[in-house]
């Protein structure tokens, strides 16, 4: 693979359950290209939410190293991958994450505001991305007084709106109905395809994992790739 934008290089990671040691990760390793979309398919406990960890550097691995854009997040302080966080990556969640005492435009500023790339070029662009996602008149709406949809619709715009290298999304369509999430799907395939975003998505649905350049697994710690993932 030609210049990878993500890679793992060794990396193990367990955690303490009690008196029991759980292993998650053992010497595992990944290389993602830019522009490449992978996501990873499996069941829930599998290790999937904690590679996002590792990558956005929330986590960090017992051994080996993290790089993204050929920096190793691993070895940077606590504040230094806060910073990386706020200005390379885009977060997606399952339960939308959106602040409940903003409104809609400011939910969307607030990654703008954090990285201090607040300017009259990225309030546009802010604007131009909620009319994408079909809710500029609903800027200054509270998230409360939005269906789960519209929510999920504005985070995806809030994840975007700051030009990240790589978008991380945990069970985006995870919360919603069927209908919903083909929308939600639709406005990834749109959006963030169409800026040449990397993104590593974690989801259980085979019919989300089929948008993916690749597809991989979790297995005895260490990622697996799939072959293709069978139509229902």
């Amino acid at each position: 693979m030609t210049d990878p934008l993500v890679q793992l290089q060794g990396v193990s990671k367990s955690y303490r359950e009690g008196e029991r040691e759980r292993v998650v990760f053992r010497d595992a390793s990944l290389s993602v290209a830019r522009g490449e979309w992978v996501f990873l398919l499996g069941r829930s406990g599998s290790g999937k939410s904690t590679l996002l960890n590792l990558v956005s550097g929330i986590d960090s691995p017992d051994r080996g190293e993290v790089l993204v854009d050929g920096l190793p997040i691993n070895r940077l302080s606590e504040r230094e991958r806060t910073i990386f966080r706020r200005n390379r990556i885009g977060f997606v969640f399952q339960f939308y994450n959106l602040i409940p005492t903003l409104t809609v435009e400011e939910n969307l500023l607030l990654p703008l505001e954090l990285s201090d790339q607040l300017t009259p070029a990225s309030r546009k662009r802010a604007g131009e991305l909620l009319d994408q996602v079909a809710l500029a008149d609903r800027a200054r709406t509270f998230p409360d007084r939005l269906s789960g949809g519209e929510q999920q619709r504005v985070a995806v715009a809030r994840a975007l709106v700051h030009h990240p290298q790589l978008v991380l999304a945990d069970e985006p369509t995870g919360n919603l109905d069927a209908e919903t999430g083909s929308l939600v799907l639709d406005l990834f395939k749109r959006l963030v395809r169409e800026a040449g975003t990397t993104m590593i998505l974690v989801t259980h649905s085979n019919e989300v994992a089929r948008l993916a350049d690749r597809v991989l697994t979790i297995r005895e710690g260490r990622t697996v790739e799939i072959g293709p993932v069978p139509v229902p």
